[in-house]
């Protein structure tokens, strides 16, 4: 095998993880490039920028000017929110001194430490932190692609997605069907899919309370199922047909010209669907040859790629072991990479990984529920040390207080993101 620096950086990623960065041609100040503007990216470039006062180049790479959350969109189908809600936009991190570059980042060339833009321009880094969120698994929903999203959103990246999803749910006809079809795990937020039918119910309910909910699961369970059951059983008795793997959920294909459904040889003319299929890491952590082919697998430590030692995956994009993928995840993985890129350019001091997460859930106004844990990194991976989740039948003031807790959490991670 002939020995160029890339193959010689992931061969020899564990060797090299503290020594001193050689900058990029030269040049006397670090620089990092951070791709993708979301619950990870926003973070880590926030943090790098702020903890390194001036010290460390930091540019971000967001083809989005306004980046909506997809965490809390399932609160906008719902009529919670408004989509203004769940919008952000980056001038406070341009203000506290990251570059931010609104553009498409279109390859990445490891053995050069250069990023390409799809406007043309190339740019230069010591350490590359991906955080591109998720791509999906072609074919992996008969019957539908990405061609197809406008008849049948995924609405599983927040944006014009959700505002389509919403448009179709409040079009539908009087006692009319919506269909979901669930991804196979792992998958972005493992309880989103069950929070989005709770929040399609209770838009039905309220303005079309004869409408019908079906569920196609190639799972025999899910995140918190069953504080979704009794919730469901609670508010939308009824309304929600839940059909899993043993009951043919894993056996589903669509028709979006038609507008059918089929489960397990069983066709159904839907009003509404909502695809969301397979996940696998963004594209550019793949172009990067940091992935697996679905994920890229990282060091738990600080969220170095297996692959190259310069090269940091966050969030969904990673492989990291117990955690799930969450935006409360890729924040916490963010700051413990910030730190230790931070460490590696400057030789600030750099403290053990800790990590945790929540994820909340609404299922109808006031019930809220919960499952977290805290995290440690290990040799392997990312391994969970405790954790706690909502039990069923808690009390009205419980499931409130849960609920409002979500809302002072959006507020400062969104804060902690975007400044």
């Amino acid at each position: 095998m002939k020995l160029n620096r890339r193959t010689f950086l992931g061969t020899a990623a564990a060797a090299s993880m503290s020594a001193p960065a050689v900058y990029a041609g030269g040049h006397g100040k670090p620089r990092v490039v951070v791709v993708g503007g979301g619950a990870g990216g926003a973070t880590a470039a926030r943090y790098i920028a702020k903890d390194s006062k001036g010290a460390i180049d930091v540019t971000l790479i967001e083809p989005t000017r306004t980046y909506y959350t997809c965490f809390f969109s399932n609160l906008y189908l719902g009529g919670f929110k408004d989509v203004e809600d769940i919008g952000h936009s980056y001038g406070n991190l341009a203000a506290a001194g990251v570059n931010v570059v609104h553009d498409w980042a279109v390859g990445v060339d490891r053995d050069a430490k250069t990023v390409s833009l799809a406007g043309g321009a190339s740019v230069a880094y010591d350490k590359l932190i991906l955080s591109p969120g998720i791509d999906f698994v072609d074919g992996a929903v008969q019957g539908w692609d990405l061609s197809s999203q406008n008849a049948m959103p995924h609405a599983y990246k927040a944006g014009s997605q959700t505002e389509l999803l919403k448009a179709q749910l409040a079009a539908m006809p009087s006692g009319g069907t919506f269909a979901l079809v669930a991804p196979p795990n792992p998958y972005r937020c493992p309880p989103g899919p069950y929070e989005r039918i709770s929040m399609v119910a209770h838009y039905l309910k309220n303005n079309n309370p004869t409408a019908k909910i079906i569920v196609a699961d190639p799972k025999p369970k899910f995140s918190k199922m069953a504080l979704f059951q009794e919730g469901w059983a609670n508010h939308y008795d009824g309304m929600i047909d839940w059909i899993g793997s043993e009951f043919g959920g894993s056996n589903v294909s669509v028709n979006p010209d038609a507008m059918t459904v089929t489960i397990d040889g069983e066709e159904t003319k839907v009003d509404v669907c909502n695809v969301i299929p397979a996940m696998k890491a963004g594209r550019i952590a793949d172009m990067a040859g940091v992935t697996d082919g679905r994920w890229a697998p990282v060091n738990a430590a600080d969220m170095s790629t297996k692959a190259d030692p310069d090269v940091y995956v966050l969030g969904d994009a990673s492989q990291q072991g117990d955690m799930p993928k969450s935006g409360f995840s890729a924040n916490s993985q963010a700051k413990v990479c910030a730190n230790a890129v931070r460490g590696a350019l400057t030789g600030s001091k750099v403290f053990p990984a800790k990590f945790s997460n929540t994820c909340w859930s609404l299922i109808s106004t006031n019930d809220g529920v919960k499952v977290g844990a805290t995290y440690e990194a290990t040799d392997e991976k990312i391994a969970k040390v405790d954790g706690f989740i909502s039990k069923t039948g808690e009390s009205a003031d419980v499931r409130q207080a849960t609920y409002e807790e979500s809302e002072g959490w959006y507020s400062g991670i969104t804060a902690d993101m975007f400044g």
